[in-house]
């Protein structure tokens, strides 16, 4: 009973409630600083390659912090959650992608000038960030309660459910075969001495491997999560362009006609329905997990920063969905038009519509998808495991933060076993419940954001 009230609140409040609030709210935010994610997008890039506030002590770069929040980001929801919008919407669908990563700038913009604006300096030399920061010392004591909203909902909505049980079902679909699953003496003594079949024996040892890796960064800390994330980012997005390059060297006739389809069907009544289906209705729920902007993730990354310059910090943060939702989804979108299946048989998903197409299109194309895939799932692990621990420690003071990190590693296991089911609606419901206090708090602060955006553009350093 429980679990389907859950199930319908997440329901509810992930459609369009969170699609107006998004979308709606973004847009917004993308006119009232006068189109910012257009205006100074050049002046972004320039920060990017520019003098970078040194990493010290417990803090790190802001390009740091700008990996770190792409790790998060660039996951399955870049392969299978653009199959499903192109199946759902056809070629237009794709086009809409492009708005809503424009307007997700613009709101990643104001969450990076507003958490570096308002983070906070420990004994130890950490700065931190997050909304529930900027809630507390911009908005004061009457809306504490929704900085506490944020932090329990993050501290739990971050844990990897879907992460850590859709890699393992990966894993095992593209790796395994139920032969091999019955003849392995490894998996057949572990069934064995637990009594479970096959593959849930697998699928545990799957989740005992899933966990070790992500230990072996993220009890490092911010500055080893950082790291690591500093060289794979670049690495994974980088890989999976040269992959999307062959295929498009390989199909050159028929890139023009790719091109002409996203945009000719971009405002028929198919694209414009499939777009709502593809990024409102399947997800304005998914889009939150594509880019993250207004969901607040990415103000915790951008707060353990330590540049001091809140203008600065926005413009290197708001490249994140030019990155994710731009770049990555448009090589996704690439791929799959020029090779892929995209007529929906039995049901809609994505990956299998995306491995096929790689299988298809290159030699051994799903093993090389599946290798990104799983850089790309276990890079969204490490930074998600830094966003529960910033939320606890907010919670229940740094010491017993740690605490948090090892907790966070357990589920990981548990995870890659367990049916989805009802987790599924939890997770959705926590992300709901961290966008809701974000967006309101953006909103409600887009004045101060103002200020800094006139601060910086009356700077000479600008004309450099």
């Amino acid at each position: 009973m429980v679990g389907e009230s859950v199930t319908a609140l997440a329901d509810f409040l992930c459609g369009y409630p969170l699609f107006i609030l998004l979308i709606g709210g973004g847009f917004y935010l993308f006119l009232r600083s006068g189109m910012v994610s257009l205006r100074l997008l050049p002046a972004a890039f320039r920060e990017l390659r520019g003098k970078q506030s040194r990493e010290s002590g417990r803090q790190i770069s802001s390009v740091q912090a700008l990996t770190s929040v792409v790790a998060a980001t660039v996951g399955m929801g870049n392969i299978a959650g653009v199959a499903i919008a192109l199946v759902m919407g056809g070629p237009g669908a794709i086009f809409w992608m492009w708005v809503s990563a424009l307007v997700g700038m613009s709101t990643k913009f104001h969450e990076g000038v507003l958490t570096t604006r308002y983070k906070t300096a420990g004994p130890d030399g950490r700065t931190s960030g997050g909304t529930m920061y900027i809630i507390d010392r911009a908005l004061g004591p009457r809306w504490h309660w929704m900085a506490l909203t944020f932090a329990v909902a993050g501290m739990l909505g971050t844990l990897c459910i879907m992460n850590a049980n859709q890699l393992t079902e990966a894993v095992v679909s593209t790796f395994t075969t139920p032969e091999w699953l019955e003849n392995s003496p490894a998996v057949g003594s572990l069934a064995s001495a637990l009594g479970w079949g096959h593959e849930a024996a697998f699928r545990l040892m799957v989740g005992i491997a899933i966990a070790l890796i992500v230990s072996s960064v993220v009890v490092g800390g911010i500055r080893r999560i950082a790291g690591v994330a500093s060289w794979l980012v670049p690495f994974m997005v980088g890989l999976y362009f040269l992959l999307v390059l062959y295929i498009i060297i390989t199909h050159s006739a028929e890139v023009p006609a790719a091109f002409r389809s996203i945009f000719a069907e971009a405002f028929n009544l198919r694209a414009g329905w499939g777009a709502l289906a593809g990024i409102a209705i399947i997800g304005a729920r998914r889009a939150a997990l594509v880019n993250d902007a207004g969901v607040g993730t990415a103000t915790i990354m951008h707060g353990a920063s330590a540049n001091s310059e809140p203008a600065r910090e926005g413009l290197i943060a708001m490249l994140g969905p030019a990155i994710d939702s731009g770049l990555v989804c448009t090589l996704t979108a690439l791929a799959l038009l020029l090779c892929g299946d995209l007529q929906a048989v039995e049901g809609i998903k994505g990956l299998d519509v995306a491995m096929k197409a790689f299988a298809a299109a290159i030699p051994a194309g799903e093993y090389l998808l599946m290798g990104i895939v799983l850089c790309f799932s276990l890079s969204s692990m490490f930074s998600y495991s830094f966003y529960g621990n910033r939320c606890a420690a907010y919670l229940f003071g740094e010491r017993r933060a740690r605490f948090y990190t090892w907790f966070f590693i357990l589920t990981l296991v548990v995870f890659a076993v367990m049916p989805l089911g009802v987790a599924i609606g939890f997770c959705d419901l926590f992300y709901a419940l961290m966008a809701f206090p974000t967006m309101i708090t953006l909103l409600l602060l887009g004045g101060k954001v103002r200020e800094e955006i006139r601060k910086f553009t009356g700077r000479p350093a600008l004309s450099h």
